[in-house]
């Protein structure tokens, strides 16, 4: 896995999104959390059609720490099958990079 991870995690509502932020940045889990609210999703569940009004949220993290993170997001998220994705950086500005390893915990801490 990359060192360096975006994780995308669809919610209900504003509330839940709120509530997994509160739990991942406090514990250091990850370094931020974006919440996008107003989203629209659209997509097949139990063969039915359905759109949906939902928050994303991006979360900035390290790929070592993306198996605690989703274990946290599953403690309090209210779906059956959560979106819980992470994609790699691939690269990006060094002192944004080691902002993100300052504010996590240390794999090896776990």
């Amino acid at each position: 896995m990359s060192e360096y991870i975006v994780v995308f995690c669809t919610v209900p509502n504003l509330q839940t999104a709120e509530k997994i932020a509160d739990l991942v940045v406090p514990g250091r889990l990850a370094a931020c959390v974006n919440i996008v609210s107003g989203l629209v999703s659209v997509y097949t569940w139990k063969n039915e059609l359905c759109r949906d009004q939902e928050s994303l949220l991006i979360i900035k993290t390290r790929g070592a720490l993306f198996n605690r993170l989703r274990e946290a997001i599953l403690s309090v998220h209210p779906y059956e099958v959560p979106e819980i994705i992470s994609l790699p950086i691939r690269d990006g500005h060094p002192d944004y990079l080691q902002w993100i390893t300052s504010s996590t915990i240390e794999p090896n801490q776990l």
